[in-house]
């Protein structure tokens, strides 16, 4: 059997050389890292190369790599009486850049990914870009090479405020017009800035104050039945060996 993941592999480094990063794959699909500044040019070469023929853009979405890799689980171990891997929220911010290996810059908080399917060759390809955090994170738009990255592109910016540069019609899809924030970004409050609703006399939607309590969401594991009380566990024992003594009903 032909392994296609190394053979495309091998073409990627061949056509495009040090202008990409082929990162090794953990699926059975190649993972190319793109430099923002050659994102529309290699893209170009993805779709018209007979040797690739990428004719279709199946996915598209960005990702925020703030808090990368930290979680609020511990797992590594549990106790008799329960879980205990449920610890305090510690809230976003607490990203540490060196830890993220697809990239050494601390600016590079966002990133823009993209599924490719090139149906001459059956193969897929995943393609993404990072872009810095200075103010409005921006990729170019690959409307022009893929017409199905329109409405991938503007759910990208509503969700995590990434700019696509050359988008012929960049508005929210998702959420409205008049919303504020981007509900993907990771520091985004969890109980949201405002509520919205349709106010039948005014006959148009309003903001108002969120009225939702915070609340934790770590989840809290309480074991309280007999397999976790010492005095029971000593109890049934005793029954145990009271109902196996001799003369015992």
């Amino acid at each position: 059997m032909i392994d296609v993941s190394n053979s495309l592999s091998d073409q990627l480094k061949e056509c495009f050389g040090e202008r990409i990063a082929v990162l090794e794959p953990d699926t059975e699909i190649v993972t190319i890292q793109v430099p923002v500044e050659q994102w529309l040019e290699v893209a170009q070469t993805l779709r018209d190369d007979a040797r690739f023929a990428f004719c279709q853009l199946t996915d598209l979405c960005g990702i925020d790599y703030l808090s990368f890799g930290q979680v609020e689980w511990e797992t590594d171990d549990a106790t008799h009486d329960g879980f205990s891997r449920g610890v305090e929220g510690l809230g976003p911010g607490r990203f540490n850049w060196a830890d993220r290996p697809e990239s050494n810059d601390a600016e590079q908080r966002f990133s823009v990914v993209a599924h490719l399917l090139s149906i001459t060759h059956n193969t897929r390809l995943r393609i993404k870009t990072f872009t810095a955090d200075e103010g409005f994170p921006v990729v170019p738009s690959l409307v022009e090479i893929w017409n199905s990255a329109n409405w991938y592109e503007r759910e990208t910016f509503d969700l995590f405020g990434i700019i696509v540069e050359g988008h012929p019609d960049l508005r929210r899809i998702l959420t409205d017009y008049g919303f504020t924030g981007h509900p993907f970004r990771k520091d985004f409050p969890l109980i949201g800035n405002v509520t919205v609703r349709y106010d039948e006399e005014k006959g148009r939607v309003v903001y108002e104050p969120v009225e939702i309590e915070p609340r934790v969401l770590v989840p809290r594991v309480i074991r309280d039945d007999s397999r976790y009380k010492a005095d029971d566990i000593d109890k049934a024992a005793d029954d145990a060996a009271d109902s196996l003594a001799p003369g015992a009903e």
